[in-house]
């Protein structure tokens, strides 16, 4: 059975709360789970100690289990220093699109040929 950890959302609409969870990987991301680790309340500040509460020594239990959390909660686990922090990469996120490129060019264009004809 492949395992996870991750989060299952619970809360009213534009109210999220989540609960961090050990479940089988097939089970849907609100459905059946098998235990329940910690919660996750992302409207709190950042700074705050009730934002994130994990049960360390159950999550513990099921990584040595060879459950796999998912990447938000494998950040909680380098935050709490249960996991050694993973480099990221995602080096196109930062990049416009296509047609934002294509308009950019153009704007350059643009800027470029009444700067050439006020220098000669």
């Amino acid at each position: 059975m492949a395992m996870k950890i991750r989060l299952a959302r619970g809360g009213s609409k534009k109210r999220p709360h989540y609960a961090i969870v050990a479940t089988d990987s097939r089970m849907p991301r609100d459905g059946r789970f098998i235990e329940k680790l910690g919660t996750y309340n992302p409207l709190l500040p950042k700074d705050s100690e009730e934002r994130v509460k994990m049960d360390m020594t159950r999550v513990q239990h099921w990584l040595d289990q060879g459950a796999q959390p998912t990447d938000r909660v494998a950040r909680f686990l380098e935050a709490a220093g249960a996991r050694p922090k993973a480099e990221r990469k995602n080096l196109k996120k930062g990049e416009p699109g296509k047609a934002a490129q294509e308009r950019a060019a153009k704007k350059a264009e643009r800027n470029a040929a009444p700067a050439e004809a006020a220098s000669e």
